[in-house]
């Protein structure tokens, strides 16, 4: 009688795991999608640095409280963060 009591209990949290694991995965794609919300890399004002992310809203900037952003402008060629860094050559003398 034991022997079945425990292979219910092993068959209990086995499938309270799996649950656990479903649930974990799902909240985790929701979070996913809403991260994917976020406009900033698509924004004019956007800087492409870490110490100044947004010029108009440094706070708010690659957060979740960016999605709905009023001050957000798509991109045009001549932003800051569509500029490309130096290309640094070395140079070697003989």
């Amino acid at each position: 009688m034991t022997t079945i009591f425990y292979a219910l209990c092993a068959w209990a949290m086995i499938i309270l795991l799996l649950w656990s694991i479903c649930l974990t995965l799902k909240k985790g794609i929701n979070h996913l999608h809403k991260l994917h919300q976020i406009p900033c890399h698509a924004c004019e004002y956007f800087t492409n640095d870490y110490r100044l992310k947004c010029t108009v809203n440094p706070k708010k900037a690659c957060s979740e409280y960016a999605i709905g952003c009023i001050d957000f402008e798509p991109k045009t060629a001549a932003c800051n963060a569509c500029q490309k860094g130096r290309n640094w050559k070395l140079v070697q003398y003989d």
